[in-house]
């Protein structure tokens, strides 16, 4: 039996846009590493901070901040803004709720995707329940 979702004689009914698959694989890649996560904290705190807070802030070389930095700043979850000699960093909003989101929609479906596989009727209880 064929998905008719899916398949049309073949085809896929509706085209996926690897470009925008990739685009969003980068994004969600840039936030899934413990020290960004742990830079975006510190910059969430205040509106805008330089690299040496938050290097401070890490204990880490100015260096692995700055490249950690730029990965979130490629990706959008940071801008930047030059005042004079200082380069300031504050986040993305727009683009961190877009993250909630997907992360959102993701559990959604999941979540109904889990009660499928779950018993129907009565379901067994344990002596420690």
């Amino acid at each position: 039996m064929k998905n008719k979702i899916l398949e049309t004689e073949g085809r896929l009914n509706f085209p996926l846009d690897y470009a925008g698959i990739r685009k969003t694989l980068i994004l969600m890649r840039s936030v899934n590493h413990k020290v960004r996560q742990r830079i975006i904290e510190i910059i969430g705190k205040g509106k805008k901070i330089v690299v040496t807070d938050i290097c401070n802030e890490l204990n880490l070389d100015q260096s692995a901040v700055s490249q950690h930095l730029a990965v979130l700043r490629q990706s959008g979850v940071v801008k930047t803004e030059r005042q004079g000699k200082f380069i300031f960093y504050f986040l993305n909003v727009d683009k961190l709720y877009l993250i909630q989101s997907m992360v959102k929609l993701e559990a959604i479906q999941n979540e109904s995707l889990m009660a499928a596989f779950e018993p129907q009727g009565r379901k067994r209880q344990f002596f420690w329940q």
